[in-house]
């Protein structure tokens, strides 16, 4: 049961950033102002869905490898602080503040100086957790190496 509620947390968690990431690109590039700040103000509101699986990957992935010793065990143990850190110090505080910089129609050199480096911080957690996704297929007998 754990396994299956790590599972599903951490595919909402790297959904929910893929999209966040995703929306942020194409309404940067092709999009108005107006759109822009809609994205920033709905990815707002999508916090209220990842912050929480994100604690639930979290947590569950301590419970279910506090006992493991295996080289893919400890790889992952070393990626979740750097993923919780990026989004707790740079990404949830670059939403907030490029949301209320949209809203207020400041489209300037700061925002487009945030929005950069959430960019690159939200593609470092993809990548991350991206691996930590396929460690934990192959520890689970699913990935490439079990077939």
């Amino acid at each position: 049961m754990k396994t299956r509620v790590h599972a599903i947390a951490g595919s909402i968690g790297f959904l929910m950033i893929c999209l966040f990431w995703m929306s942020t690109a194409i309404s940067e590039l092709f999009a108005s102002h107006a759109t822009i700040a809609m994205v920033k103000g709905l990815i707002l509101k999508g916090m209220f869905i990842l912050v929480p699986a994100m604690i639930i990957v979290g947590a569950s992935g301590m419970a279910l490898g506090r006992r493991r010793k295996d080289a893919l065990a400890k790889a992952k143990k070393k990626r979740m602080p750097i993923i919780a850190l990026n989004g707790l110090l740079i990404l949830v505080p670059a939403a907030w503040f490029l949301a209320g910089k949209a809203a207020a129609g400041a489209f300037n050199g700061a925002f487009y100086t945030v929005q950069g480096v959430e960019l690159i911080a939200g593609a470092a957690n993809l990548i991350m957790m991206g691996m930590n996704i396929r460690d934990g297929l192959k520890m689970t007998g699913r990935g490439r190496r079990a077939r």
